[in-house]
């Protein structure tokens, strides 16, 4: 499926996104983009593959050959790089509005790293650390010291290693669930719908409660 300058324009109008914007997420130049928009340019289909899937990563349905919306429904896909950082922006956005409890669960934060930029990552580590009444628990393969949120706003156990599965972490945040894959390129499925994140959460807190705090010194030296 391919799509028009005039629905770029439009998508980027609603998500309120500069060309400059969407030139971070897709790691095209934003004079390019503003050469597309203004059909000075001829771009390729794997570039408008790129754009397309940042804007709908982002939130866009686009419909039919002009029409563009912003998706509605409980269900939302983020795909790649670019998306699983728009996975971290829609955490901030949610807990920011609703503070609260993260509960992230089979993390290996090694996979987390790979595929978020270090600037990204440490401008998610300072704001989740500055905003009132946001806190994480966090669920580590019993033995893991690469630990890298900090106690004053993150805490850590241990899962026994036969409960713990890497490969499907999930987040409960706000009434949302999100459950991660991580193959060629991480896929996040993000589901907002109050009682079902409510039933992980009740999961995640049986297994919290059931695993063991790590040593003061366990933390990896960074």
């Amino acid at each position: 499926m391919t799509i028009t300058t005039a629905q770029i324009r439009g998508a980027r109008g609603i998500l309120n996104w500069s060309q400059q914007d969407l030139a971070q997420r897709t790691g095209i130049s934003a004079t390019s983009i503003g050469s597309i928009e203004n059909g000075q340019t001829t771009p390729r289909e794997s570039t408008l593959t790129t754009i397309r899937k940042t804007l709908e990563n982002g939130g866009i349905e686009f419909i039919g050959l002009d029409g563009v919306r912003l998706r509605t429904g409980d269900v939302r896909i983020f795909q790649g790089r670019s998306g699983f950082w728009d996975f971290y922006e829609d955490i901030y956005s949610t807990i920011k509005e609703d503070p609260g409890e993260i509960l992230v669960s089979n993390a290996d934060e090694r996979l987390f790293e790979k595929w978020i930029d270090p600037e990204n990552f440490s401008k998610h580590v300072t704001r989740m650390r500055t905003t009132k009444g946001v806190s994480y628990k966090i669920l580590v393969k019993e033995g893991d010291t690469h630990l890298v949120a900090t106690p004053d706003y993150a805490e850590y156990r241990w899962t026994p290693k036969d409960m713990f599965s890497s490969t499907v972490p999930f987040y409960v945040y706000g009434k949302k669930l999100a459950i991660l894959l991580f193959s060629a390129e991480p896929t996040v499925i993000l589901i907002k719908y109050g009682a079902i994140a409510e039933a992980y959460r009740n999961q995640f807190m049986g297994i919290w409660n059931n695993s063991v705090v790590p040593p003061v010194n366990a933390a990896e030296k960074k």
